[in-house]
């Protein structure tokens, strides 16, 4: 099997040279783009596994530059992205994990704290499509919505949803346990396992994604419901 491929588009030349050698040295395929537009060339010219992508670049804003890798042929739903933000402010990664980032990372960083974020989101892009076991599961069907757990996908009647590879897992474990609340701490603790924890309210901001891409009134869902100060329901009902 090829290492994976990990592209940075970051305009700090010195921290990428660090975080380049620490991630080559982990077993890593590793470049760096210093331009948003450069990065954007580098992911049509050779898809990457995952993309490192700082929120502040010279030439465009890393907010832009996510939504238009989000819009590339090929590259839509199918590569993961963890955003670098200044200072953590709670804004930036709101807004980032808006526009489909998978995670998010504060400046200043341990090299070891980001390997561990891509271990984890690479794992998760890879387990589910694995499954426990060789045997495929049927699809989870909920009146027109379908979603696929081997294929990882996700249509409405018919018509394919757009999601990252972390709002797709937090889907299938709220389907999976349909009629079931959840409180966050057990949906992240489900996705992402002990390794990582549940970080602010971010998993609110990625259920918004998720009702967007499924509802046909995302304002007013009919499945993915709020149990105020508890955490989320999937309904049963069907259309």
């Amino acid at each position: 099997m090829s290492m994976p491929h990990l592209l940075m588009i970051e305009d700090d030349t010195r921290l990428g040279g660090m975080v380049g050698e620490y991630l080559q040295a982990s077993g890593y395929g590793f470049e760096q783009a210093p331009e948003g537009a450069l990065g954007l060339r580098r992911v049509q010219q050779r898809l990457p596994d995952l993309v490192i992508l700082d929120l502040m670049l010279p030439d465009m804003d890393g907010l832009a530059v996510c939504r238009q890798l989000r819009a590339l042929p090929g590259a839509a739903g199918r590569v993961p992205v963890i955003m670098l933000t200044a200072k953590g402010d709670p804004m930036d990664r709101v807004i980032g994990l808006e526009m489909g980032a998978d995670d998010y990372l504060p400046k200043p960083f341990e090299p070891r704290e980001l390997l561990a974020r891509i271990r984890a989101v690479l794992r998760r892009r890879a387990e589910p499509a694995l499954g426990p076991d060789a045997d495929s599961r049927p699809p989870l069907r909920f009146g027109s919505l379908e979603i696929d757990r081997d294929a990882r996908t996700v249509t409405v009647a018919g018509r394919p949803c757009e999601m990252t590879s972390h709002q797709f897992d937090l889907l299938v474990v709220l389907a999976e346990r349909a009629g079931r609340v959840l409180t966050r701490d057990q949906i992240m603790e489900a996705v992402r396992g002990r390794e990582l924890e549940a970080f602010d309210r971010s998993i609110d901001v990625h259920m918004g994604r998720i009702r967007q891409a499924i509802e046909a009134d995302p304002k007013h869902p009919r499945r993915i419901l709020t149990v105020r100060g508890v955490g989320y329901v999937f309904a049963k009902q069907q259309d």
